[in-house]
């Protein structure tokens, strides 16, 4: 990130869980331009910035054999114990000067989620959920979730 090399540990199975079921709950309503993959997927900024969202939504003409070269429609980050700062305050201030729409952080240990969107160089909360609360959100399309849906063991 901005030159900088940053490494975090492997993700545990609760991280892994939520990934999972935040891409079967995206995947359906994607629009045909436009692809969901999990992490590990390399979105390459600039030539000093690649970073790997948990989930990212790119345009399918943006994705090259290696990576998504240029800025995704929406990137999601699961917050986990060792990225947490990276998740709530790097990653959104660089993929905002980048120019994505769209930023999630899901918290699966309150649960939680909130959702972002680009206002002008800066994210703009747009809502928050915990627990059994309905997130009903509308850009990049239509979904709705549950945070306790995303951690739950069933």
């Amino acid at each position: 990130m901005d030159g900088t090399l940053l490494v975090s540990p492997s993700p545990r199975p609760l991280h892994q869980r939520v990934v999972a079921r935040v891409l079967a709950a995206l995947t359906p309503g994607c629009p045909a331009e436009c692809e969901v993959l999990p992490a590990p997927v390399d979105v390459v900024l600039d030539e000093h910035t690649v970073l790997i969202p948990d989930v990212v939504i790119g345009r399918r003409a943006d994705f090259t054999e290696r990576a998504l070269v240029g800025v995704p429609v929406l990137a999601v980050e699961v917050v986990s114990p060792s990225s947490r700062h990276i998740d709530r305050y790097l990653k959104p201030a660089t993929l905002a000067r980048a120019g994505c729409p769209h930023y999630w952080v899901i918290d699966p240990k309150a649960p939680s989620m909130s959702w972002f969107r680009l206002d002008g160089d800066a994210y703009s909360a747009v809502g928050e959920v915990f627990d059994d609360e309905i997130a009903e959100i509308e850009q990049p399309y239509a979904l709705t979730m549950r945070p306790s849906d995303l951690v739950s063991d069933y």
